[in-house]
């Protein structure tokens, strides 16, 4: 099954369950294509498309369409009003944004949407199962809307543009730390730490009355400007007590492997997806001579660099030779 696209007939049934990734700028496109082949060795069922705004270039497209990765254009979604403050502290903010547009995608039952830096390590079929509201793209706005791991707000890179509550004795993970096994299979209730969601993961029922939730947000020039983490935020807000916290499995965040952030309850036996979170992502570092060597300096870095080369690997076996 094919959704239709670019390079597939418009007659062709569309999946009703899939996993996506927004993919805005040929910046990500290295991400994206070692995160599809992740998915791919994790043997799931469900199809994989990506999500591309007008920015992207048809450059892109054409590396996305060699692969055989099927693709949807969608709008962009930004707030009525700009923010004053900007985001000159993470350009890619402006971005994140556009992720929101996934909840208005009602074509399809479900969508899993995955940010680009990710790298899938055990299959998460599962998640296509979670138990959202409503049962078409018209429910009533009511229960459940979505699922997503906690942010962690320990703020280990003392990020100086971070609300000063944001310290590990206030982070939803923190409170895990007693239960370091039920950790693996169970999140922190939504209200814990302070209470947001890490957008990077997010498990979705498109739903028209909840893209009009979002919209009546977008259009509030005031709580807009509040806003410290754009998409994520207004989520938090917008659907408090509404959304089903997942283990940090689903969303491990690179930092929080470390012995002093969340080390207690990490596993790297039972991550499912690694997240690649803050600005310098794996593939824009130098390439290592090997991948002992860089397991030797960095385990996580090293997971993803193994998994480029086997997906390069195997496009150079199909004749891909574009160098991505």
């Amino acid at each position: 099954m094919a959704l239709p696209s670019a390079s597939t007939s418009a007659s062709e049934p569309h999946p009703k369950k899939v996993w996506a990734s927004l993919i805005t700028t040929l910046s990500y496109l290295p991400g994206l294509l070692t995160l599809h082949h992740s998915l791919r060795l994790s043997k799931t069922a469900y199809p994989f498309i990506a999500l591309y705004t007008p920015s992207f270039p048809p450059s892109g497209l054409e590396a996305l369409h060699r692969r055989g990765i099927q693709t949807l254009p969608v709008p962009p979604v930004q707030p009525t009003s700009k923010p004053k403050h900007g985001y000159a502290h993470d350009p890619r903010f402006e971005d994140a944004w556009n992720k929101l547009v996934v909840f208005s995608l009602t074509q399809f039952e479900r969508v899993v949407l995955l940010d680009g830096d990710m790298l899938v390590r055990r299959n998460m079929d599962e998640l296509m199962d979670v138990g959202l509201a409503g049962h078409n793209g018209n429910d009533n706005g009511g229960g459940v809307v979505f699922a997503a791991s906690h942010a962690c707000a320990c703020n280990p890179m003392k990020k100086a543009h971070y609300p000063g509550h944001w310290i590990p004795a206030n982070c939803a993970f923190t409170t895990q730390h007693p239960a370091p096994d039920l950790a693996q299979t169970t999140g922190a209730p939504s209200a814990s730490g302070v209470g947001m969601l890490n957008s990077g993961l997010l498990v979705v029922r498109p739903s028209q009355t909840h893209f009009a939730t979002i919209q009546r947000f977008l259009d509030d020039a005031e709580k807009v400007d509040s806003y410290v983490f754009p998409d994520q935020e207004l989520l938090s807000d917008a659907f408090k007590d509404q959304w089903v916290p997942l283990p940090y499995v689903y969303n491990a965040l690179k930092t929080m492997r470390d012995p002093n952030v969340h080390g207690t309850i990490w596993r790297d036996e039972e991550i499912r997806n690694v997240h690649y979170i803050f600005v310098v992502k794996p593939w824009q570092e130098t390439p290592p001579a090997s991948i002992e060597e860089e397991a030797a300096k960095d385990v996580l870095n090293a997971w993803w660099w193994e998994v480029n080369a086997d997906r390069q690997r195997n496009e150079r076996e199909r004749g891909i030779g574009d160098g991505i």
